[in-house]
């Protein structure tokens, strides 16, 4: 109430001050030696939050500018590229591990999800399971966030590749559509680093010795294909394939078979002898018992509950 000269009602309680702008954000730069600490992580999340909220996408390189995310990327790409294909991730009695399925560009649940179960720290690690880009608006932002925090603290953050981090996926599915329209001329230049670090991206973990998580699931073992020379048949002779001609026979992997595995393909390939990648990354869990070809997706397998506790059993684990 006020009184009818207009002085306000000294009983009223005081109306909010009415919110004042968040500023724009300055360029973010990359630290002078080279560390990133926990309070430029959460200045960079802000700044991405800020970003996501306010700018259009052809603004984003006015505060991330190409030159920056080549520097996030590479820097990132160095410390992926010395992980093995299988992480092993062993937290002491008081430590937690928080595993992540597919983000898919989703920017803001991601910072939700970073807040509610509690920042990586000594206390907590963080294993991401794939699928950082796609589909989402904010696949670049969300990526070179997780891929921040892992360049920050790489033996609490553990990133593992899924199949959308791939040229194929990306092409199709949005993310390099994305980073040419924020980027526009230097959008090509910026999509190549991202893809290249793709292929650095670790295949899968083992949790506290044993829990296995991959993007996909069970692989087969490492495929022998004839050499040519063993294929030439001898003068008079007709050469017979045997089983370990067959590039289609199906066997369990081995965790040895998968460390030792080739994972710098952009795409992982669906024939030829290194095959495990795409499992790794395209299989899927059936009802039906045993090993087969996942035709559905043309890459990849199906694999049934007696190969799930098969692959438990041999290689000691409890989960999968």
């Amino acid at each position: 109430m006020s009184d009818p000269d207009g002085a306000a009602d000294p009983s009223s309680p005081p109306l909010p001050p009415s919110p004042s702008p968040v500023p724009r954000p300055a360029p973010v730069e990359w630290p002078e030696d080279g560390v990133l600490t926990r309070d430029w992580v959460a200045a960079f999340t802000a700044t991405l939050d800020w970003c996501s909220r306010n700018l259009p996408p052809d603004q984003i390189p006015s505060v991330l500018s190409a030159d920056f995310v080549r520097r996030l990327l590479l820097a990132a790409a160095v410390i992926l590229h010395r992980e093995p294909n299988i992480v092993r991730v062993d937290p002491r009695p008081d430590q937690a591990v928080v595993v992540v399925g597919d983000v898919h560009g989703q920017l803001h649940d991601v910072i939700f999800l970073l807040r509610d179960a509690g920042f990586p720290s000594e206390e907590r690690i963080f294993v991401f399971n794939g699928d950082y880009v796609d589909r989402g608006a904010w696949g670049l932002e969300t990526l070179l966030l997780l891929l921040a925090w892992k360049i920050s603290l790489p033996n609490r953050v553990f990133l593992l590749r899924g199949n959308h981090e791939s040229k194929y996926c990306t092409s199709v599915y949005g993310f390099e559509r994305e980073v040419m329209v924020k980027y526009k001329g230097q959008g090509s230049q910026v999509y190549r680093k991202f893809l290249r670090c793709f292929e650095d991206l670790p295949l899968a973990s083992i949790i506290a010795g044993c829990v296995y998580t991959a993007h996909g699931g069970i692989f087969r073992g490492a495929v022998v294909l004839p050499s040519k020379r063993a294929k030439r048949a001898k003068k008079g002779h007709r050469h017979v394939l045997s089983s370990t001609d067959d590039p289609i026979t199906l066997k369990l992997g081995s965790l040895d078979e998968l460390l030792k595995a080739r994972r710098t393909v952009l795409d992982p390939p669906w024939e030829g002898s290194n095959l495990i990648p795409g499992d790794v990354l395209w299989s899927d869990p059936s009802m039906d018992k045993g090993l087969s070809l996942n035709k559905e997706r043309g890459i990849g397998l199906l694999w049934g509950p007696d190969i799930t506790q098969q692959f438990l059993y041999t290689n000691n684990l409890k989960i999968t």
